[in-house]
């Protein structure tokens, strides 16, 4: 996986992630670094877009509210968040872990709070798998004995 891909994909899960998760495992690592505010935490809108089948022509489906921030820790890494709904708390710590995660101690973050977020949002669909498959229903035609 690429720098990139990679990053997209911590960003990604720390947006998504419960807001009472992310503080929990931030917390539990102890004293976090100081850093300074690049973009403090703004709430916003966003256009979502759409596009009918997938594949269609894009549409706008309509407005979402987002919180975004930008912050530079004092070894200079630079962290970068945008999580959904008004969060200000969420969005700094998306961005903080964000910058922790361009440093050196970015093994040992991704085991103390990227793996465990990923663990509990696996669980989290799995979870809501399992609830809608218990609605599944199977339909099935019955063959008769004629020729």
């Amino acid at each position: 996986m690429t720098g990139l891909t990679a990053r997209q994909g911590w960003m990604g899960l720390l947006a998504a992630a419960d807001p009472g998760a992310l503080a929990a495992r931030l917390a539990a690592l102890g004293e976090l670094p100081a850093f300074e505010w690049l973009r403090a935490p703004e709430v916003g809108g966003v256009m979502v877009r759409g596009r009918a089948g997938g594949t269609g022509a894009p549409f706008n489906l309509g407005e979402m509210t987002v919180t975004r921030c930008s912050l530079r820790l004092t070894t200079g890494e630079v962290g970068h968040a945008y999580v959904q709904g008004r969060d200000k708390a969420h969005a700094e710590r998306a961005a903080l872990v964000d910058a922790l995660m361009q440093g050196p101690q970015a093994a040992a973050l991704r085991e103390a709070v990227l793996v465990p977020l990923a663990r509990m949002r696996s669980a989290a669909r799995a979870a809501r798998a399992a609830k809608a498959a218990a609605t599944k229903v199977d339909f099935f035609t019955m063959v008769r004995g004629e020729d």
